[in-house]
């Protein structure tokens, strides 16, 4: 009996313990997927699946069930659009799924945000939770760099054998992305007009805030101890 109590519901409820360490290691997969999908040259088109999988993840961890399933359904639209060519679809309505799909993970990073946050005690899903969220912020600007470089050919350089050329591949758009997170400034890569660089500089300035605001929040809250905010009640008794 108890062995068929171990359905769906039991494995969504596993899941919904561990939601953010899935979310994670799919982001890592999808990180370590983009270097090798480019060495053995294949399209980008297998990797904006594998992108597609991450919001997937991401989105999953949504709270509310209601806003999880529209979030889906309106995530895989967009997906499926952005996978066809944009002559099949027209450049304004792959704009739009380009821009649909950004707005869902920035939900789906808030969430995420607001769950690592929230409780005064962390634990391991909250680190997960935090990491997820400095991964999925560094995809989701590489494929913002990639389509400001689809949309205004030339807004970066990328530095090679032969001199500079223009153009900008998605893993190497998402290589761009990370150096930039860290700050890493390798110069391979180099934007060049005014909303590339001013897109890279926000990367840059949102990233350190980011990681310096999260240690402080993570240190603090693992600082304080269980006991804590009832001895601080007595003392104010």
């Amino acid at each position: 009996m108890r062995q068929g109590q171990r359905g769906p519901g039991w494995l969504a409820n596993v899941y919904g313990r561990r939601r953010y360490a899935v979310l994670f290691y799919t982001l890592l997969l999808t990180l370590g997927a983009a270097p090798l999908l480019a060495a053995l040259r294949f399209s980008t088109d297998l990797l904006q699946i594998l992108l597609g999988f991450s919001l997937l993840a991401a989105v999953l961890g949504v709270p509310a069930q209601r806003w999880r399933v529209l979030l889906m359904l309106v995530g895989a639209v967009a997906v499926a659009m952005r996978a066809v060519p944009p002559s099949a679809v027209g450049l304004g309505l792959a704009t739009g799924a380009l821009v649909t799909v950004a707005g869902i993970a920035l939900l789906a990073t808030a969430s995420a945000i607001r769950f690592a946050m929230r409780d005064r005690m962390v634990d391991a899903e909250h680190i997960y939770a935090a990491l997820s969220v400095y991964l999925l912020g560094g995809v989701c600007f590489g494929v913002l760099h990639w389509e400001i470089e689809n949309a205004w050919p030339g807004s970066f350089g990328e530095v090679g054998a032969g001199g500079t050329k223009a153009g900008l591949s998605l893993p190497t758009a998402i290589y761009f992305s990370f150096v930039t997170l860290a700050t890493l400034g390798y110069g391979d890569v180099v934007p060049k007009s005014e909303m590339a660089r001013g897109v890279a500089v926000l990367e840059a300035v949102g990233g350190q805030l980011y990681i310096a605001v999260m240690i402080a929040r993570l240190v603090g809250a693992q600082l304080q101890g269980p006991g804590d905010p009832p001895a601080r009640s007595q003392a104010e008794g």
